[in-house]
Parts: structure tokens; C-alpha cells; sequence
């Protein structure tokens, strides 16, 4: 919801060749798009206009979590993967609980519903205590998975100064 929770900023729309190359990397087996997509958001990172507590290199990097059926059909998290190829600090540090259906066609609510109790801090994969965060997503459709993982982090104590997405599928992308 606008104006609500960290800012949420996209490299590119959902369209095009970077759906096509999103899709690959996500859907298609594409391991190798990791250092690609890797490159492109230890780029990004550093030059967000968000402010970093500690100045660049203090933030962590948390990709959003997904279901444990599409984690073990793609062969591992596909945001874990990308995140470790941008070299940046990387905290696995959010799970979905149980439960959690297929986003695919849902609405807004029906989204935020579907997550809602159901995003959970993983303890081994923590940042430092009080550490700024940058969520890392693939897409941004309603901002119920940028949400979701925010307020988790933040109920913890851990500053999340942004959500980063490799795509949007917004049909206008102010920033949340």
C-alpha cells in the first residue's frame, strides 16, 4: 500500500526481455542469469536514494522467502542464488511458514491474506542485531511480499531501508 513500510524500487517493468530473462532464471532452469542479474543489483544497491545508517557497505541483503514446493523444483532459492552472485553481504533470514498457496492470480488482499502470520525469521540466517536490510525480490506486483517481509524484519528490530526488485509488474511504480 502506498505510504506504508521502506520504499520499494524496480530495475525494470515485467515486460519484454526482462520478463522473458526473469521468467528464465525463476521458471527455466537459468542458474547461470544469477551473475547477470547478480552484477546488476550490486550496482544498484550502492546508489538507492535511501539513506544507509554507516554509509555504503553497512546493508545486508535479504531475499524474500518462497514456497518450499518452488524452492525444491528450482533446485534451491533463486534469490539466495542471485543474491550470493551479487557479492554483497546476504542474510537468508526470512521462510514462508506452512500454508502459503501460489500467488499467481491472487488480488491484493487476497495476497496480503495469503501471507499473512505465514512469513517467519529463520535464526541461523540473521543479519547482525540492528543491521539495515535491503529486501531482494524478483517482482513486485501489489507489494504484499515486500510488506510481509519488512514488517518481519522490522517487529525484529532490524532497519529495512528499501525493497529492490529485479522487475515490477506495476502499471505505475510509485515508490510504496
Amino acid at each position: 500500500m502506498p505510504g506504508k513500510g521502506p520504499p520499494v524500487f524496480a530495475l525494470a517493468d515485467y515486460a519484454g526481455a526482462a520478463r522473458e530473462l526473469v521468467l528464465a532464471f525463476k521458471e527455466r532452469g537459468r542458474r547461470d542469469l544469477a551473475l547477470v542479474f547478480g552484477a546488476l543489483v550490486a550496482a544498484a544497491v550502492p546508489v538507492l536514494p535511501v539513506r544507509y545508517p554507516g554509509g555504503p557497505g553497512n546493508w545486508w541483503l535479504v531475499p524474500a522467502p518462497s514456497r518450499r514446493a518452488a524452492v525444491r523444483q528450482r533446485g534451491g532459492s533463486h534469490l539466495l542464488r542471485l543474491a550470493r552472485a551479487s557479492g554483497l553481504p546476504v542474510a537468508p533470514a526470512l521462510a514462508f511458514s506452512s500454508g502459503v498457496a501460489d500467488s499467481v492470480g491472487l488480488d491484493e488482499a487476497a495476497r496480503r491474506a495469503n501471507l499473512a502470520g505465514r512469513v517467519r525469521l529463520v535464526r541461523g540466517g540473521l543479519p547482525p542485531p540492528g543491521a539495515p536490510v535491503v529486501v531482494l525480490d524478483d517482482v513486485v506486483t501489489t507489494g504484499a511480499t515486500a510488506s510481509a517481509c519488512a514488517s518481519v524484519l522490522q517487529l525484529a528490530g532490524f532497519r529495512v531501508t528499501a525493497t529492490l526488485t529485479l522487475t515490477t509488474a506495476r502499471r505505475s511504480h510509485p515508490h510504496e
